[in-house]
């Protein structure tokens, strides 16, 4: 269990690096401090509807797993895990090859509506976390390694809403940095949003290629265990 956590820590972290997420958030804090306005309300309005799809996808999703699982009594066997890995791994390193193109500011909507009213920020978030969450390569691995579990740990909830705080972490400090108006903290916010935009998909391509040749390399070591 703890090889799982600590591979879900780092999926989560993978995750993090949405160039999307941050673009947006740094979007909302600069708009706000153009017109003068607090950027908690729009820039949490937002997360918290990213979180909230993320968490509720990813919970329907371990569940729907997990009632298949049961179903069709379908055990983890060693052939099968291996095969996996094969299969994974050569996902992994094709998407690496892959260029991340992303969006890296708010649309202009978003910006509108955040002038006026900050909080419809919420239905942005959501509507960027109903593409992200069906779509993100290591989230969707990461719950699929939750629902592989047999049975399923009691605090399994708690690992999925984990995960998803985890992944925003780095869009969540920069909002909390905007709000110091201290020398340092401007500072960190920009070397913070700078670094994680310019090498953020270049990071996660080279993760994927890692993680990829890895899974492909243990795949190929038990090749005996296929059969």
């Amino acid at each position: 269990m703890t090889a799982v956590l600590l591979a879900l820590t780092g999926l989560a972290l993978l995750d993090s690096l949405s160039v999307l997420n941050i673009g947006v958030v740094s979007a909302v804090v600069y708009g706000s401090r153009l017109n003068r306005q607090s950027p908690i309300p729009g820039g949490l309005s937002y997360l918290a509807g990213v979180f909230t799809v993320m968490s509720v996808f990813g919970l329907c999703m371990v569940l729907g797993l997990g009632f298949v699982r049961d179903l069709t009594d379908f055990e983890l066997t060693p052939a099968a895990r291996y095969r996996g890995e094969l299969v994974i791994g050569l996902v992994l390193i094709a998407l690496a090859y892959f260029p991340l193109v992303a969006q890296t500011t708010a649309p202009g909507w978003a910006m509108a509506a955040m002038r006026q009213r900050p909080w419809l920020l919420l239905f942005v978030g959501l509507a960027v976390g109903t593409g992200q969450a069906p779509t993100a390569v290591p989230y969707l691995t990461g719950l699929t390694m939750i629902a592989a579990l047999q049975p399923l740990p009691p605090l399994w909830p708690a690992i999925v809403i984990g995960y998803c705080i985890i992944a925003l972490l780095p869009s969540t400090l920069i909002l909390a940095l905007s709000t110091s108006r201290s020398r340092r903290s401007a500072q960190a916010h920009r070397w913070l949003v700078r670094n994680l935009t310019r090498y953020g998909p270049v990071g996660v391509r080279l993760l994927f290629l890692v993680a990829g040749v890895a899974l492909v390399a243990d795949a190929l070591v038990h090749y005996s265990m296929w059969w």
